[in-house]
């Protein structure tokens, strides 16, 4: 793992620290005279006592992985969780699209059903209009050509009202009335 070679890093300077702080105690104090058994003794002892902390160092590494581990699997839940609220986000987003859409034809329905009772009002008094409009002018042509066919014949009455007006009192005051005297 990781945290191994940092260990015996760890472990060579803590051999190395101990190896060579008794040089420099030799430097400050002169020690009595050992024998080679206890100093092998010695370093049998130090030794053990090595290993007894890479062993305990071993362990707290080992705590501290497990610790890692924990964390992970928390942040893997948080993760999850996420991801779930993620996806209830985009259920809701897609939701609320789907009614933005159907408002959105609603709208266009009823705008559509407006414009076609519009037409179909506007429509209707055209046609309404055209057909009460012709039977007046079918009878109004039916006149002109009637007065027309008969125009030399109306000249010659209101020619000869004239000339019973200038006779007749009566006469030349209806004639007045109507602005033919």
């Amino acid at each position: 793992m990781k945290f191994k070679r940092t260990r015996k890093y760890i472990a060579v300077l803590v051999v190395s620290i101990l190896f060579f702080s008794p040089i420099l105690s030799a430097a400050v104090e002169v020690a009595p005279k050992i024998t080679d058994r206890e100093i092998v003794e010695r370093l049998v002892g130090l030794e053990k006592g090595q290993e007894a902390i890479i062993r305990e160092l071993d362990k707290q590494f080992e705590a501290i992985d497990k610790r890692f581990e924990a964390i992970d699997k928390r942040f893997d839940v948080i993760d999850k969780r996420f991801d779930a609220v993620d996806k209830r986000v985009d259920k809701q987003f897609e939701a609320v699209d789907i009614q933005f859409n159907r408002m959105h034809q609603l709208i266009l329905g009823i705008l559509g059903a407006f414009v076609a009772l519009s037409v179909g009002t506007i429509g209707f008094a055209l046609w309404d209009r055209r057909t009460m409009v012709r039977p007046f002018e079918v009878k109004i042509t039916a006149i002109e050509n009637e007065i027309s066919t008969h125009r030399d014949k109306l000249h010659a009455l209101i020619e000869a009202f004239r000339s019973l007006g200038q006779t007749d009192k009566k006469a030349a005051e209806i004639l007045k009335r109507f602005n033919l005297l």
